[in-house]
């Protein structure tokens, strides 16, 4: 099949526009981010551009700036920019981009989706997006508007694959529970983030899989949507129960610590009582009293990692045969600390 017959057959900005119901300009004002669309048509457009599978054929070029020596910029879209945890992927990624002479942007996603908007209308070389679970018909449009971007740690499953940074969430929640029945512990409670969250599912089908071939009861497990506050209202659920458990595995350092405020409102003692093991390895768990017990995952670098991903994703956006978007995932480790004690 010739090219030109093969761009004939690629959708258009006219498709788009006659299954969003409006305009060819008005399609290519939501490409340009413009300011004058309301949100009900820019998610109409989106959301055409999806359906339709129309996409741009490359990466924007490298913008005219006043001064001819101002490095690119590349974007990371973050929901929040509180606690250790972003500020690590913030570290990551200002270092990679420094290197390769690109500064960087920090964008944040608020709920009224317009973050989308704001990166069509700057010269942004691509995004990292970390804590935000962009949508089907929003990753389209980025990527109708010559905008690449990459996940880390998605929270769930795109339709369209994209490139992806994460960790073995799955190991890390089986070398919890290995670490946790080497201690002789048999009976068990989880505390989850998100329910529906990919990576903490896989950090609880990972402790899970541990219990079920050392032949264990499956744990109690409540969800705490990443929560310190709700963590310690769940935790105090489980410890008050008749058969509580012995050991708790919080999916992250944060819930961790709501485990520690509920044991000490039940006046049980950790390790004593109550073994704990978190998942993230923050300065939080260090700090804690006694020091938690903690899956480290290497969050600095998987911001690097991922402006890597982003880079190496321009330079491959053209080629005629499409492959499968890389994905890099990163080892977890398991750091013993005071927090967990052999079961007697």
């Amino acid at each position: 099949m010739s090219p030109e017959k093969k761009r004939e057959r690629q959708p258009t900005l006219s498709d788009v526009a006659t299954v969003a119901g409006t305009s060819v300009p008005t399609v290519s004002k939501v490409l340009r981010g413009g300011t004058d669309i309301s949100p009900a048509t820019r998610d109409r457009v989106m959301s055409a551009i999806r359906e339709v599978g129309y996409a741009k054929g490359a990466p924007r070029p490298r913008a005219r700036s006043v001064s001819s020596e101002a490095p690119p910029l590349i974007d990371l879209v973050v929901n929040h920019v509180d606690g250790s945890w972003a500020n690590r992927v913030l570290v990551g990624v200002e270092r990679a981009a420094a290197a390769a002479n690109v500064d960087v942007v920090i964008t944040i996603a608020r709920g009224d989706g317009d973050w989308v908007s704001r990166l069509l209308r700057r010269p942004s070389q691509g995004a990292v997006i970390v804590l935000v679970d962009p949508t089907d018909a929003q990753l389209a449009a980025l990527s109708a508007g010559g905008v690449p971007v990459v996940l880390v740690t998605p929270m769930s499953r795109p339709a369209a694959p994209v490139p992806s940074v994460g960790v073995t969430n799955w190991e890390g929640g089986r070398t919890a529970a290995e670490h946790l029945l080497e201690l002789g512990h048999t009976s068990f409670g989880v505390i989850g983030g998100g329910r529906d969250h990919l990576y903490n599912t896989a950090r609880i089908d990972g402790f899970r899989s541990a219990l079920r071939e050392a032949g264990v009861a499956e744990p109690a497990v409540a969800f705490a949507d990443w929560s310190r506050a709700l963590a310690a209202e769940r935790a105090v659920e489980l410890l008050s129960a008749d058969d509580r458990p012995t050991a708790v595995f919080a999916c992250s350092d944060l819930m961790a610590l709501g485990v520690y405020d509920a044991a000490r409102s039940l006046g049980l003692s950790i390790p004593g009582d109550l073994s704990v093991v978190g998942f993230d390895d923050g300065p939080e768990a260090e700090w804690a009293t006694p020091a938690i017990t903690t899956v480290h995952q290497p969050v600095a670098e998987m911001g690097a990692g991922a402006v890597g991903l982003l880079f190496q994703t321009r330079q491959t956006h053209q080629d005629d045969e499409p492959s499968r978007p890389p994905r890099i995932e990163l080892s977890t480790t398991l750091i013993p600390r005071d927090s967990t004690a052999r079961h007697h």
